[in-house]
């Protein structure tokens, strides 16, 4: 038996194939009307909202201001944050910068977290203060301890305290 087709064959095969014609595209089309699109999540998406909106609590009018500080390394979960925020995390420490000048307070905060560190400490609050005796050039104290913690390898997250701890006078600081 040979594997080459025979005359009779091709000429049977050529003459099955004259009426085909080449596919010029590879999806099939079926007639029907394309369906609309859907958001899937939406529903879940707005529940998720409400829920999130109802748990803020009312009294935070404070931090509406713009007055809060908040702070995550990149690739840091947003629920951290969240959680920060909703005072979830358990404070060790404290560290209050009241009254201190900008060096002096650079030089505590500096001994304060290079101690946590060296504890192994991984959440403390530093009361920067709200600046209320700086006058109208505003508080001093409060945007040097957010540029200082967000140069900081060791800080992983910071948030403005919550209001019974502090609010936007102090911040939780999360620690690597």
């Amino acid at each position: 038996m040979s594997d080459k087709p025979s005359d009779d064959d091709r000429k049977a095969l050529n003459k099955a194939m004259r009426a085909v014609k080449p596919i010029v595209h590879n999806q099939a089309d079926v007639g029907l009307p394309k369906p609309r699109a859907k958001a899937k999540f939406t529903r879940a998406d707005e529940r998720r909202a409400l829920l999130e909106a109802l748990e803020t609590d009312v009294q935070e009018a404070e931090f509406e201001s713009g007055e809060i500080l908040s702070y995550a390394r990149p690739g840091v979960q947003k629920s951290v944050i969240r959680r920060l925020r909703r005072g979830d995390y358990s404070v060790q420490r404290v560290c209050d910068l009241h009254g201190e000048t900008v060096a002096s307070a650079k030089l505590i905060l500096s001994r304060f977290m290079q101690e946590c560190q060296d504890d192994g400490i991984r959440c403390v609050r530093v009361i920067h203060g709200k600046g209320l005796r700086s006058g109208h050039q505003g508080p001093v104290i409060k945007p040097k301890v957010n540029r200082w913690l967000r140069v900081w390898d060791h800080v992983v997250a910071f948030h403005s305290a919550r209001i019974q701890d502090g609010g936007t006078g102090a911040v939780v600081v999360l620690l690597k």
